[in-house]
């Protein structure tokens, strides 16, 4: 029977209380946390008890015991990526990302590692790289994947057919059991066996009732124990059979299930050498899938599948087309072939041997070949991100999880995919396709409708198709995204009821009150229950004050977010600041916008939309536009804050800051002359800072910017310019035309000398930063068309609109578009906006700078990129724009936002979070640099922070360029 967590208002208060008397973590019960954690990457949604954020292991004890003691269910959550909705549940959920997360011990020579069940897979692979080691399973989520999920999930990944899954390397588990028991899992031998079952309370007794099962089951479950090496559906007792068991490997895919992990101990493999990759085109799916075991003849260490598909989803997608240049044509799919070897020579034998193969069984129209590490990890991070990018798709339909699991022996994946694909050919529908074809296991995706019930009902028809062909040639439904709530119903079908009633006995035995993770593996409710947008999901109405069209609307634009995690992640890119100085699931884009979802659609309480938790959740998105492109579905949430907060202003009183900071260019652009003498006496008056702090919640431990004596456009008009050579116009935003016009004047001044006809915008246009990122939508559409109005006579004459300011020229390319839709005069303008660096970069491209001499002085140049920068146009022109100088050695660093993000880190409480966002990367990287390292960040902020956090001066790149200037 399943259990579900309905308790009474009464027992539940009593159980926090007692919970929180002891917990040295934290506990969560609020609607919005509650909201946050009833998703993870999978089609449902559960409202969880509560959530536990463990400081101490003795956190998951205590929370077990109490949840015994009152009779309450409890799931572990590792990084909430899983695919089938086994970390969804009506339980307690215990999330350990956040602090239990440590390397215990590392044995380099024996190649095994102790870690805390939070750890994430690519934090604990940096970690062993300078030792030559790595975790064998590589899942698709290591940024965000964490080892205990892992374990749970029996992860695997591209290389399974060289590593296979986690508990091909597992060694040991310490653990608690259902009632807070602590016990350590390890090999045993017969005799030990033995042994383990006469040891003293629910340990022994777990041992005893193992054996007997055994004794009365092995013939059952040798018999009907799935044969297929990538078999994850029900439990692998199995296992047990062998000489020495080991029930660390039982809990391998047991999904919380049978007991909470404290600790993994794992086996390490060599990292290897050197690698080659060959992208094999093919005409079809059909004729890709048929050329694989071609190709393992060759013996590559992985062979990843990717449709046509998902190419064209790549194609669409900012951020990502710009890396599928190794497609060439429109294939029907590619398989990305990869080799391991000890020197290029090696690699080149195996891609000829590879490609002598394919020629004898004319088998694929190309084969690109790569040995270039950067090209190489560029074609794998495609891949990678692949399932987002499929799950990006507008509209409801969407790809959905819950056959796409299934392996078979990879000499019947074509013939299994082609029958499978038959069937949905005759149920008119949409799928795609891709990943490991090397171990026959293709993750095909249905386009399926979750709000329409005939859909919902089809999917479940499909299911149960795909696993009777599953069951026919051999395979098993779940290979390695696990059974959850998508696949668990199928187990007694897949299995034989022989089988599958050892596999709930097995569950009873270590969970007598069937507490861990109810409904999960065995006994576990119809795959079309508990939709997170199911036939009944309503949304509340609402009139946007931006333009969704491009997304559909707003609800659609939330909806993009399919829950992978990947803004969870950790060790690289922008996205998402906040979280990765936090750590905390309601501060990452995923976190945002399961609460706009939650909020919208009443989940999170009637009246969660303009209220103060989700003013809360959101406060912390400093709306760097990192998920614009580095989400795999291109969530927006900077746009999806701005709409949200044009709504929450008009239900909630405005605080007289936030007007101030809106409004900030108008205030710039009066203040100059004596009264920005005056201004700027007053800002430096330490009284005056420590007002400020009182009274409008503005940081005394920042300094203001100082307002120009005289503007830039004032300076421009007394100086005398050539009046030759392409016309460009320089764009004079509110921070460099108003207080640092030093940037403004180097820019003007190095344009003139390139040999420019330099002319300034008329009528001192601003973008409308500001009144964007506080929500003042319809101010800024005014800002905005009164700057087009500027602006389009140099558009219509195709002259680039110069800007210094990345967040103000990449605004009249991207917000001007929504806010200002359907005017023609706006698309003209943003297609001819361009940053300081893209223009001469483009300019360099065509051979226009080469008349140029500069000075042959060796200089080393770090360049932190600001973020809106990375996010829409990328930092290359930073780096062609700063390495014209012959002799500059250009580094672009690998930082997320710099943590100053407009006004956000002058805002008093912000400020710890600012700096802490800073010293992550960016801070560090600086202080690191030589002291005649020349720093470069062309944003404001970013100069800002820079000097606050290291003392360091950074210029923009125009001020480099024109002092390397001869």
């Amino acid at each position: 029977m399943f259990v579900t967590a309905t308790a009474s208002t009464e027992l539940l208060q009593e159980f926090y209380a007692a919970l929180r008397a002891r917990l040295a973590g934290e506990l969560r019960t609020d609607a919005m946390a509650r909201a946050l954690y009833s998703t993870d990457a999978s089609m449902y949604a559960m409202q969880p008890l509560g959530v536990v954020i463990p400081r101490y292991a003795e956190d998951l004890q205590v929370a077990l015991e109490e949840a015994a003691r009152f009779g309450l269910p409890v799931l572990p959550r590792g990084g909430g990526s899983s695919l089938a909705g086994q970390t969804v549940g009506e339980a307690l959920v215990l999330d350990c990302t956040r602090y239990l997360d440590e390397i215990l011990e590392l044995n380099v020579e024996e190649r095994w590692v102790r870690v805390q069940p939070g750890l994430v897979l690519d934090r604990l692979n940096a970690a062993l790289q300078p030792h030559g080691l790595m975790v064998g399973p590589d899942p698709a989520s290591s940024s965000r994947a964490t080892l205990g999920g892992m374990m749970a999930n029996n992860s695997t990944g591209t290389h399974s057919i060289l590593y296979g899954n986690f508990i091909d390397h597992i060694r040991r588990a310490r653990c608690y059991l259902a009632d807070g028991s602590d016990v350590t899992f390890s090999p045993l031998g017969e005799r030990a066996w033995e042994e383990a079952r006469w040891r003293p309370g629910e340990e022994g007794r777990i041992y005893r009732e193992l054996h007997e099962l055994l004794e009365a089951k092995s013939d059952i479950i040798k018999r009907d124990t799935p044969q297929h090496w990538r078999r994850n559906s029900g439990y692998r007792l199995e296992t047990l059979l062998e000489k020495e068991k080991n029930l660390a490997r039982l809990l391998c895919g047991s999904e919380g299930t049978l007991a909470v992990l404290q600790e993994i101990e794992l086996n390490l493999v060599p990292r290897p050498k050197q690698t080659a990759l060959a992208v094999v085109h093919f005409q079809t799916l059909r004729a890709a899938l048929e050329a694989v075991t071609t190709i393992l003849e060759s013996e590559p260490s992985a062979v990843e599948l990717i449709d046509g598909v998902a190419i064209q989803q790549g194609r669409k997608a900012p951020g990502f087309r710009e890396r599928l240049t190794f497609i060439e044509g429109d294939p029907g799919a590619v398989l990305f072939t990869e080799f391991y070897g000890t020197s290029a020579a090696d690699l080149r034998d195996k891609l000829d041997k590879l490609e002598i193969l394919l020629r004898r069984a004319r088998q694929g129209y190309r084969t690109i070949r790569m040995l270039d590490p950067m090209m190489i990890r560029n074609v794998w991070s495609v891949r990678t991100e692949t399932l987002g990018l499929v799950m990006g798709v507008k509209g409801d339909h969407k790809p959905v999880a819950f056959v796409e699991d299934a392996a078979v022996p990879v000499e019947h994946l074509a013939e299994y995919i082609e029958a499978f694909l038959a069937r949905l050919d005759e149920t008119q529908t949409r799928y795609a396709v891709y990943a490991h074809a090397s171990a026959g296991c293709l993750h095909l995706r249905p386009f399926i409708n979750t709000k329409d019930a005939a859909d919902v009902e089809k999917m479940r028809e499909l299911a149960a198709a795909s696993m009777s062909l599953v069951r026919k040639f051999g395979g098993a439904v779940s290979s390695e995204h696990g059974d959850g709530l998508a696949r668990s119903w199928l187990n007694e079908s897949l299995l034989g009821s022989g089988l599958y009633r050892a596999c709930q006995q097995a569950k009873a035995i270590f969970d007598p009150d069937n507490r861990l993770n109810p409904g999960k593996v065995v006994e576990a409710p119809p795959m079309t229950e508990n939709l997170r947008m199911g036939p009944t999901y309503e949304t509340i109405p609402l009139i946007e004050n931006l333009d969704f069209s491009a997304e559909e609307s707003f609800t659609a634009a939330v909806e993009m977010c399919n829950g992978n995690g990947a803004c969870r992640k950790l060790e690289s890119g922008t996205m998402c600041p906040s979280f990765m100085v936090l750590r905390d699931e309601a501060h990452s884009t995923r976190g945002r916008a399961n609460a706009l979802r939650s909020a919208f659609s009443g989940a999170a309480g009637p009246d969660a939309w303009t209220g103060q938790a989700l003013y809360e959740v959101m406060d912390l998105c400093v709306e760097c536009k990192g998920c614009k492109t580095e989400c795999p579905s291109n969530v927006d949430m900077t746009k999806l804050k701005t709409e949200w907060l044009s709504h929450y202003w008009d239900a909630n009183r405005m605080p007289l800051r936030t007007r101030l900071f809106a409004h900030l260019p108008r205030l710039s652009r009066r203040l100059h002359g004596p009264l920005a003498r005056v201004a700027n006496w007053f800002n430096s008056r330490a009284a005056v800072g420590w007002l400020l702090d009182r009274t409008l919640g503005i940081s005394s431990q920042r300094v203001l910017p100082p307002f120009a004596v005289e503007p830039f456009d004032l300076w421009f008009k007394k100086q005398v310019w050539s009046q030759d050579g392409p016309p460009v116009v320089l764009f004079a935003d509110t921070f460099n035309g108003f207080h640092h016009t030093e940037i403004t004047k180097a820019a003007a001044i190095f344009l003139d000398k390139a040999g420019y006809q330099v002319k300034l915008a008329a009528g001192r246009p601003c973008c409308g930063r500001p009144l964007i990122s506080k929500g003042l939508v319809t101010e800024a559409q005014l800002q905005a068309l009164a700057t087009v109005d500027h602006l389009h006579p140099y558009a219509a004459d195709e002259v680039p609109i110069i800007g210094l300011e990345p967040s103000c020229i990449l605004t009249l390319r991207d917000e001007f578009l929504a806010l200002l839709p359907g005017e023609p005069r706006a698309r003209a303008v943003a297609k001819q906006a361009l940053t300081f660096e893209e223009f001469i970069a483009q300019e360099r491209a065509q051979g226009n700078l080469d008349h140029l001499t500069f000075r042959r002085e060796a200089r080393a140049v770090l360049v932190h990129g600001h973020c809106h920068q990375k996010a829409l146009s990328g930092t290359a022109p930073s780096y062609d724009c700063l390495t014209l100088p012959p002799n500059y050695e250009v580094t672009v660093l690998d930082t997320s936002c710099c943590g100053m993000a407009g006004a956000f880190g002058y805002e008093k409480e912000h400020y710890e979070l600012s700096m802490a966002m800073a010293e992550r990367r960016l801070a560090t990287a600086v202080r690191d640099a030589a002291p005649d390292t020349l720093i470069a960040a062309a944003g404001t902020s970013c100069r800002a922070q820079i000097q606050d956090a290291t003392g360091r001066t950074a210029r923009h790149p125009a001020q480099i360029l024109l002092d390397a200037l001869v």
